[in-house]
Formats: structure tokens, sequence, C-alpha cells
């Protein structure tokens, strides 16, 4: 049961951008992991940049580093 959660600046992404992105993000996680198109679920969330550190960096990022599959390029 593969769930996506993307946290990202907002970017005025309309409804169908946005369910273009998961369709192709769930896309991916069933090419790569085997799963059913029906088992996956994707959350996209708008995080506003002045509440990214205390929201995303310092709960999620920050405290997982080491379980990262991907790190970012920057730090805070």
């Amino acid at each position: 049961m593969p769930h996506v959660d993307v946290k990202f600046f907002p970017r005025g992404l309309s409804e169908e951008a946005q369910q273009a992105l998961a369709a192709e993000l769930s896309d991916v996680i069933v090419k790569h992991l085997q799963s059913k198109e029906s088992s996956v679920s994707v959350a996209l969330e708008e995080v506003q940049p002045d509440d990214w550190k205390a929201q995303v960096w310092d709960k999620e990022i920050a405290p997982n580093l080491d379980k990262l599959a991907k790190k970012p390029g920057y730090s805070m």
C-alpha cells in the first residue's frame, strides 16, 4: 500500500495539473514497486515558503536525513 506525500511551495497548479502529477507519480510507484495502481495513494500539499523550515525541514527532513533515498541539495 504505497503512499506518496509531496510537499512543495505554492505553484498555482490547477486541479487538472494536480491530477496529472499524481497519476505520473502513481505510475512510477507501480513500475518500480510492482504495486497495483489501486493500492497507491498520493497526497499533494502546498507549503508556504515561510513555513517550510518549521513544517517540513524540522519535522520531516532533518530528523530523517539518514533514511532519505535522495537528500536535498540545501540545508537550513
